[in-house]
């Protein structure tokens, strides 16, 4: 099985998103690259183009330029042109021993390897499976903790959310992997401490931090109040997937300017279909609550044991309250009080 710094070799950056080429993850896995390719298009239907894509001949000539990369790819007559330098780049990486044309490759995302464990099956695909996730968590973490070194405000936001869009991919997954065992057991590595998953324990059960608020956001159909002197940009990416009929109403003080303007405003660029408003608390909470549907049939109330911006660094617990009626008159006056202006 190979190593997680190993498997780094084999991650390029193109279009600005972390890929892996569809030979490198064949010889992972353990098959020929034609092999793997047919393997994709019986289950072309869970490939969607941002899981999937063809490189360009300039992009495929970018990674070969920084490594000699050798492909088993199907014969084809896809590149057409008379130009120079396609000229070139055909002879140099595109043709066969006989003479053929070959195909320019595909390349996997995140979410596209992810994705890949619905298809492949075995041991081997099992265990390079983890082997793939845990690299690519190890990458996120890296930057996230030297995020004041490597990276601004604006730059994390957009690897948080990215990291909170990849969760919901494998939440998905979930559901439709071939062997029900083997996904429980990679999913299992997301709250292995060994690895530094985060994770917070939900109604008494170990979950995934980010994979814990998304279920509960998604069960809200009226709308959704959130309740919490300390947020920040998480708080938002975790609420990124919510459907913009359903209002959301952040209730927050704002402690320690751990969210600001600039923040909120690149977020709302970004996702301009999440409702989201801003309210103060006034200084007198200091628990944190998840209030959905208040006020209807449907209506839900979560405590929670920690900020959702720092969920999952130290173990924490949410839980749904029972007696909901005690906490109504709360939410009345919340709702009575000024709008909070970011910084």
């Amino acid at each position: 099985m190979e190593s997680t710094d190993n498997l780094r070799n084999f991650i390029y950056t193109v279009r600005g998103v972390k890929v892996m080429l569809d030979a490198d993850l064949a010889k992972i896995y353990g098959y020929t690259t034609k092999a793997f390719n047919q393997q994709v298009k019986n289950n072309i239907e869970k490939f969607d183009t941002d899981f999937r894509f063809q490189l360009t001949k300039e992009e495929y000539h970018e990674i070969s330029r920084s490594k000699f990369l050798t492909f088993e790819l199907e014969e084809t007559n896809c590149i057409s042109d008379n130009s120079n330098d396609d000229r070139n780049l055909k002879s140099k990486f595109l043709t066969s021993n006989w003479g053929g044309i070959r195909k320019l490759p595909f390349v996997f995302t995140e979410q596209g390897i992810y994705m890949l464990m619905t298809v492949l099956k075995g041991e081997l695909a099992t265990k390079q499976s983890k082997a793939l996730i845990r690299t690519f968590k190890e990458m996120k973490d890296f930057f996230v903790d030297n995020s004041g070194l490597l990276i601004g405000n604006r730059e994390l936001m957009k690897l948080a959310i990215q990291t909170s869009q990849n969760t919901a991919d494998i939440a998905e997954i979930k559901e439709t992997m071939v062997t029900k065992n083997e996904l429980t057991k990679v999913i299992h590595d997301f709250t292995d401490l060994n690895i530094r998953s985060e994770y917070l324990i939900l109604n008494g059960e170990k979950i995934e931090a980010n994979l814990a608020y998304n279920n509960i956001y998604k069960t809200a159909m009226r709308s959704i109040f959130l309740i919490d002197n300390y947020i920040g940009i998480r708080t938002l990416v975790l609420l990124k997937e919510i459907e913009n009929h359903i209002p959301i109403t952040i209730f927050s003080d704002n402690l320690k300017r751990g969210l600001h303007y600039s923040e909120y405003n690149d977020f709302r660029k970004q996702y301009p279909n999440v409702n989201i408003s801003l309210r103060h608390t006034c200084g007198i909470y200091h628990d944190r609550y998840i209030v959905l549907d208040y006020n209807s049939d449907s209506e839900r109330i979560y405590h929670c044991g920690a900020s959702s911006k720092d969920a999952g660094n130290k173990i924490t617990t949410i839980s749904e309250v029972s007696d909901r009626q005690v906490y109504h008159p709360i939410v009345d006056t919340l709702l009575k009080n000024p709008s909070l202006a970011l910084e």
